[in-house]
């Protein structure tokens, strides 16, 4: 599992210190992880699972895709959490609000748009 719980953490392209603070641990229990010294608990492996959207036989035993396909409903819900708990009004949150106002015409104007910059 460390070679895996390596892989995970550089695909996320992150270091052993930001991968410990997103499951709330430290630098040392990752590196631990890694090496083979440690073994995380059933606890973390859920976790890390849960925080990362990993497939739990992935990680545990190297059986199928390292991530668990969302669907569409739900990758907009990860992409929305965030900014619906941030204060601040930054461009995300200000194109998402202004999204949120469109009527059915604007929809089609923006959806013709996205066509007409497919095209090249």
């Amino acid at each position: 599992m460390n070679e895996r719980i390596k892989e995970l953490r550089k695909s996320l392209g992150l270091t052993q210190q930001e991968f410990a603070e997103q499951i709330g641990s430290v630098q040392n229990t990752i590196t631990g992880y890694e090496t083979g010294r440690r073994i995380p608990s059933n606890q973390v492996i859920s976790l890390i699972c849960m925080k990362f959207n990993v497939n739990q036989s992935w990680l545990r035993d190297g059986e199928g895709e390292m991530f668990v396909k969302l669907s569409k409903a739900q990758e907009i819900a990860d992409f929305m959490t965030p900014l619906l708990s941030d204060e601040s009004d930054g461009f995300k949150r200000r194109f998402i609000t202004m999204l949120s106002r469109l009527d059915e015409s604007d929809w089609l104007v923006l959806a013709k748009m996205a066509e007409e910059m497919t095209k090249g």
